[in-house]
């Protein structure tokens, strides 16, 4: 079945299976959404779930800075409102518009003064954060709590505010000094990530004096903006369900774990998504050659081109490793850098697709200049050469040490790539191993291990050249990938279903409210 229809089928059940419930108006915040402006991850959830949520009948809105390659690629915009906030020195301009492609409404924050720069959302051209990071998203937040309470002349008011990450951990913070305030659902894409600032910076927010506390918005002498989301959200989701229980220990709760374990009943982890009309072999139309479950034969096409374009001989029979994303020590990309001796032992090439740490992009180049007929390193990353990397790579490398949801995954199971992941956060929620009784059950689809070490890894990929050998059991596990549904529809439904019951059982209490826990009890919880 065309992926596309059955992805229609899907979402078509699940409208039906809500019954007539009411609308609810929500406003979703984000620091990058795709096809506007992407970083990483959050930028494809951002650019996908509020469509999904948009498909199952609610109305939601997006939000977020008005960068200038994002005014670019939003299309047509209008001026809709000027408001003055505490940190701008000229209003800020509210930009409408559609996000590409979909209903769903965008908003664009526009204050030149802190989002019209050359460079990254984050960062500057040089690859530094911003030094006024903790204004700009201060203000971001600002203008979204002022569109939050119909403060804005926009005339709208949502039911809900969907924050996430850090950029926006200010907004539930702000909104919870609102009275008749909207509901407020913060989400977690990376923990280790957090908005760290120094008391300086905190003084010229002109935030409440007690939020350097503790208990409210103080981490190690530092203001946390990811903190403002943990403490003052009515509730808390994260991006797949094992990476939700992992937050609330000291090896993942990045120093966290205590709050989080504190509010562990309203925290929810829902496995992200993948949206199939961007991302399917059957369609793509930045790949030499599209395939289905039905045609694996056209997928070398694409791996003959995958080895062209990174300059390495083409030879079928050889497996090709991939690996796409950020060149950090997360992704486990030194587990495989120390492995590359044993791995030129073996018959496979590989390919490595993205940028990060000076240190591991130059081990890679060094790598490729000693090993260029086994070996292809691009240090960039190209939106066309990632999907080509999918398409044509046979195994795709993912060893994380930690990995909240991770979507790349995902787009290998569809891309007949099988996998290679460690057993953790949504790797874990997402991949079925290919051992004995998985491979006779038929429900295997890549290559676990446990621990974040070269040789666990190394019995991965051992075990992954052999199947690839084994050509029946290899293409059984392929096209059993490719039959795993990660739609967004799924995802948007428990998304709306999580709205439904934060609106029906809001929180009663916050930090400061009557009526809550002692301090004394939250302090000791985040100690």
């Amino acid at each position: 079945m065309d992926s596309l229809c059955f992805e229609y089928i899907v979402l078509t059940q699940a409208t039906l299976n809500r019954g007539n419930l009411p609308v609810m108006d929500i406003l979703f915040a984000c620091s990058e959404a795709h096809p506007l402006i992407k970083t990483g991850g959050l930028a494809d959830v951002s650019g996908s779930l509020p469509r999904a949520i948009k498909n199952l009948k609610q109305e939601i809105r997006l939000i977020l800075p008005a960068y200038p390659v994002a005014r670019g690629n939003a299309g047509i915009l209008r001026l809709v409102s000027e408001i003055s906030l505490p940190g701008s020195q000229r209003p800020v301009r509210i930009l409408h518009g559609r996000l590409p492609h979909t209903r769903v409404q965008l908003y664009l924050i526009d204050a030149p003064e802190y989002f019209d720069r050359a460079g990254g959302p984050y960062s500057t051209p040089a690859g530094k954060d911003w030094p006024d990071n903790a204004a700009r998203f201060a203000l971001f937040a600002r203008a979204v709590c002022a569109v939050a309470m119909n403060q804005a002349g926009l005339d709208w008011k949502p039911d809900l505010v969907h924050c996430n990450d850090w950029q926006t951990g200010l907004v539930p913070a702000l909104l919870s000094l609102q009275a008749k305030r909207p509901a407020t659902i913060f989400t977690i894409h990376n923990l280790a990530y957090q908005g760290l600032f120094g008391w300086d910076q905190f003084k010229a927010l002109q935030l409440p004096h007690d939020w350097w506390s503790l208990d409210t918005l103080e981490f190690h002498d530092k203001i946390s903006f990811i903190k403002g989301g943990l403490v003052f959200s009515d509730w808390i989701t994260t991006v797949s369900p094992t990476y939700a229980k992992e937050i609330r220990t000291t090896e993942f709760g990045c120093g966290l774990e205590g709050l989080l374990e504190h509010r562990k009943d309203r925290l929810t982890g829902i496995l992200n998504g993948v949206d199939y009309q961007v991302w399917s072999p059957g369609r793509d139309r930045l790949l030499p050659q599209t395939y289905t479950a039905r045609t694996l034969e056209s997928k070398l096409k694409n791996k003959a081109a995958l080895q062209g374009t990174f300059g390495l001989p083409a030879k079928a029979e050889i497996a090709l490793f991939g690996h796409v994303g950020r060149l950090v020590e997360q992704k486990g990309l030194d587990l495989i850098l120390d492995l590359l001796p044993e791995l030129l032992k073996r018959p496979m090439q590989l390919v490595f697709l993205g940028t990060g740490e000076a240190r591991l992009e130059q081990a890679l180049r060094k790598a490729h200049r000693q090993h260029q007929d086994r070996i292809g390193v691009q240090i960039d990353y190209d939106e066309k050469l990632a999907h080509l990397l999918e398409a044509g790579s046979d195994v795709f490398l993912m060893p994380s040490r930690f990995e909240p949801c991770g979507l790349n995954q995902l787009y290998s199971l569809r891309y007949a790539t099988p996998p290679i992941v460690r057993n953790t956060g949504g790797l874990a929620d997402s991949v079925i191993d290919a051992n004995g009784p998985n491979l006779y059950q038929h429900t295997a689809t890549g290559f676990v291990f446990e621990q974040a070490r070269p040789r666990q890894l190394l019995r991965a990929i051992d075990r992954a050249l052999n199947l690839f050998n084994r050509q029946d059991v290899w293409k059984d596990l392929q096209q059993t990938g490719m039959r795993e549904d990660f739609s967004w529809s799924r995802s948007a439904s428990t998304y709306v279903d999580l709205y439904e019951q934060v609106l029906k059982h809001p929180r009663t209490t916050t930090p400061d409210s009557p009526g809550t826990s002692p301090r004394q009890k939250l302090s000791e919880a985040l100690i």
